[in-house]
Formats: C-alpha cells, structure tokens, sequence
C-alpha cells in the first residue's frame, strides 16, 4: 500500500457535484448577465427598470432551456437500506442509494452511513448512457468487468435492453424527443427575441408561446415512459420509489412563465399599446425621430401661383 491506497488499480469514482456541460452553460449565460449589469447604469430613468426586468427574464428562459438537458434529475429516487456490499459476500452495508435520470442516462449513487464501513471508502456515482450515441449495455458491462458495488449493478440491471423490465427504449426514446423539442424551443426563444428588439412586439408574444408550448412538449414526451410500469427496486424490506425531479418541475415553471409573459403581451398590445411601448422602451425613440425631424416652411403664395 502506499499511503493506504493500491498504487497499481485504478480507485473508485467519487459523488458528483455538477456536470461540466452544466457548468459551461451557466457560465456563459452568467457572463451575458454581467456584461448587461455592467452596461446598464447607461440608461436612464425607469427604462433602465424595464430593460433589466426584460434581459433577466429573458436569460433566465435560455439558461433553463439549456441547462436541463445535462441535468441528471428529470426523475430521481432515495433510499436509505441495509444492503450486501459486493456479490459472494454475506457483508452487510448501511447505506443511501440514489438514483437520477436524465435525459441522456442515469446516474446511481452509493454512500455509506458511514462513510467507512467493510474496510473501504463507500462514496460512489456511475454514470451510464442510453443517447443513440451510446451503447447501455456495453457500460453495464464494463461495470460488471470492474466489480462494481452490487447495488449499482442490481439498479443499473434494470435498465439495460436485455431486462425483464423493459423500459429502456421507452426511457432512450422518450429522453431523445424531449432534448430535441427543447432545442427547439431555444430556437424559437431566440426568434422571440429577435422580435422584440426589432420591435415586432405582437409577433415576439406569440414565438414566447410558441417557446412554453415545445417546453410543454418536452415533458409530455418524457412522461411517456410512465407509461411502461417500472419493476420493483427492493432492498430488503425497503424500497425505491421513483418520482419527477428538479428539473422536470424547473421545465414546467418556466414554460408556465412563457405562456404568461406570451399572453401578456399579446392582451397588452390589442387593449393597452402604449403601455406596452412604454415597457419595451418605444416612446422615447419616437420622441427622439420627432426632434430629430427638421421644420418645413411652405410659400402658400407661390403655390397657390404654380399652374
């Protein structure tokens, strides 16, 4: 051993705190926000109000339509058990088990309370993919090669092409069509704003609808794997229930937002147009075209001359 570790095998993965993707994409939107703050004491009076409330609404559509799609809790699932920790083994582990899926995968937690326990560190997270790009089983396999604690390979068993459970294509397919609507919906997202800045207000409301309706969209095609019954997940007497997550709750309350925000320009364009273009900033740059306009005088007398 050196420093209690085996020099030569490669180590067990450690728990996840966020996805790379993830991070990336917050990034870039957080570097959009600032850039505007930092911009923003430029205007004056309260369209400086208006312009931040319209930038941060709008942003935070983007991020959300962006970010779930490398989320791994579009479903999640907990459960605290007593547990055999390696197959041909009566030893006994208490432990949390988790389970995320995502639109691409599932990830499976494994941490020990404590974390000690059998002589090992119990602190794990498996990634497998079902993407078309993907191949599940080769990664359950390879899993089954690396000697994988038994209760990530009983969780990820339950998902492979082969099981009696038969929910991967449901749950591979229902995955691949929501993260299609939702890019989708970020490109109408950006169609809307484009509207709004040229300014077509009317029309950006409806793309804003259009926007929440593929968000909608997106969760009904992944609800669809309900409709294939999952198997039963038991440890011992405990067992594993499975419920929507953060994201998929996140997804609905944006899309919400949209139709909102849709509608509300829509009725305010039809019975309120010039609070509407208070709002989006319009009546200062017609004010300015009108200072801007230079007078014309008119010789009525050599017009009332001219044949």
């Amino acid at each position: 051993l050196f420093d209690g570790v085996y020099p030569f095998y490669p180590q067990q993965r450690k728990s996840f705190v966020f996805d790379v993707s993830t991070i990336i994409v917050i990034i870039v939107f957080l570097t959009l926000a600032c850039s505007f703050l930092i911009i923003i004491p430029g205007i004056r009076g309260r369209a400086r109000l208006y312009w931040l409330i319209r930038v941060l609404l709008s942003l935070l559509i983007g991020v959300v339509i962006v970010v779930v799609q490398y989320t791994g809790d579009w479903e999640i699932g907990w459960v605290k058990a007593n547990t055999s920790y390696k197959s041909f083994s009566n030893a006994l582990v208490n432990a949390d088990i988790g389970l995320h899926i995502g639109l691409a995968g599932v990830n499976i937690t494994l941490v020990g309370n404590p974390v000690n326990q059998v002589n090992e560190t119990i602190n794990y997270n498996e990634h497998f993919a079902w993407s078309f790009n993907a191949d599940y089983d080769h990664s359950y396999s390879e899993g089954l090669e690396r000697g994988l604690p038994r209760p990530i390979l009983y969780l990820a068993e339950k998902f492979t092409s082969q099981s009696p459970c038969a929910v991967h294509n449901q749950y591979r397919i229902s995955g691949h069509y929501a993260s299609a609507v939702l890019w989708v919906a970020f490109c109408t997202w950006l169609i809307s704003n484009i509207l709004f800045s040229m300014p077509a207000l009317v029309y950006g409301g409806y793309m804003v609808l259009v926007t929440g309706a593929f968000m909608i969209f997106s969760l009904l095609s992944f609800s669809t794997v309900r409709n294939s019954p999952m198997c039963a997940i038991k440890f011992g007497p405990e067992s594993l229930q499975i419920s929507y997550g953060g994201s998929f709750w996140l997804t609905l309350v944006v899309g919400l937002l949209c139709f909102m925000i849709g509608f509300t320009v829509i009725a305010l364009h039809f019975f309120s147009l010039d609070l509407l273009k208070t709002f989006f900033d319009l009546h200062v740059d017609e004010a300015e075209e009108c200072q801007e306009m230079t007078e014309v005088y008119v010789n009525h007398h050599f017009m009332n001359n001219t044949p």
